[in-house]
């Protein structure tokens, strides 16, 4: 095997995330309904020649949120400031934020459910008539000043739409909710990331990746690249068998369940006789946090009809039973 590795490193690889990002909406892949609903959105704006209406998009992490954002931008031609909703715990932090806006620029806020409260009360404002009142001077003597913004289009990404209020989440013009992926979408999102990685990667190899990306591109990308390194340093070519090889180094079995998540299912189905265990006593006995499990671990878990959800607390399915190679209970 050569050491001279230099001449195999693409220069996306400086950014690896960036260089993967469709730029515009005829390459994203996947999501043809909301890329459909956008398209009509964005060219109705254009057309007649004002900001578009605000935008919420709506859906579990790795789905494409950020890229719809940065491409509602370029199709646009206009900048995009991005921020997030853990960064914005004052009313005044979004003030600044929003008085820095030019005419016709997108607003991008990541995880927007998580503002804080007396941030999302001035936001109503701004989202309506774009402009905001801020408050000068303390007790009797304050004094509200409103302030005119420039015209802007909001784009907030949200994995718990049930967060938001119900003010809030009215005022957005149009709302998208992003769905898991096939494994056919999933197949052409690892072939164009080959692609543009320059990894040559055959069919079998591909539809395996997919099949293990739990329906979430950035997974696929991931495991795409952990595919790489192995063939590289392996000095073996990016098949079928080191897919698998690669794959089964990191813990990532063939229906895409990773260490944790067999460790959740497993302490349902062995440690609590298939439950049902409530989150917080199911998150210490795999020594996890709890919010870990439930945003992370779970969803993919019910969705793979290996877990199921109960008032009572979560329970594993006769098919999760099956998974972890244990007799079930003649009733479940």
């Amino acid at each position: 095997m050569s050491n001279e590795l230099s001449p195999q490193v693409a220069p996306s690889e400086l950014g690896y995330e960036g260089a993967l990002r469709p730029s515009t909406l005829g390459e994203f892949v996947g999501q043809s309904k909301v890329r459909n609903q956008l398209r009509l959105l964005l060219d109705a704006a254009m057309m007649q020649q004002r900001a578009p209406d605000h935008i919420l998009l709506a859906g579990p992490p790795g789905l494409g949120k950020t890229t719809l954002s940065m491409i509602v931008a370029a199709e646009l031609d206009k900048p995009l400031h991005q921020t997030s909703g853990p960064a914005i715990q004052h009313a005044g932090d979004l003030a600044a934020v929003l008085s820095a806006l030019t005419p016709g620029e997108v607003l991008f806020i990541d995880e927007i459910h998580r503002m804080a409260r007396s941030a999302e009360e001035m936001l109503y404002l701004a989202m309506e008539d774009f402009k905001i009142d801020i408050m000068v001077g303390k007790g009797a003597g304050a004094t509200s000043i409103p302030l005119e913004l420039a015209p802007f289009t909001l784009v907030g990404a949200t994995t718990r739409a049930g967060l938001l209020p119900n003010p809030l989440r009215d005022r957005f013009g149009f709302t998208a909710h992003l769905e898991f992926y096939d494994d056919a979408e999933l197949v052409k999102v690892v072939a164009r990331a080959a692609r543009l990685l320059d990894v040559d990667i055959d069919d079998d190899g591909v539809r395996e990746i997919a099949s293990r990306s739990r329906g979430t591109p950035r997974i696929a990308n991931r495991l795409l690249r952990r595919v790489r390194d192995y063939s590289l340093v392996h000095d073996l070519p990016a098949n079928l068998g080191a897919v698998q090889a690669a794959l089964a180094l990191y813990d990532i079995d063939a229906f895409g369940l990773d260490r944790l998540d067999r460790e959740v299912l497993r302490a349902v189905v062995e440690r609590f006789a298939g439950g049902p265990v409530g989150l917080s006593t199911l998150a210490v006995s795999v020594g996890e946090e709890a919010e870990t499990i439930e945003a992370v671990v779970e969803p993919f878990l019910v969705r793979a009809g290996l877990m199921s959800r109960t008032p009572r607390g979560r329970i594993a399915t006769r098919r999760g039973w099956e998974y972890t190679g244990i007799p079930a209970p003649d009733v479940i």
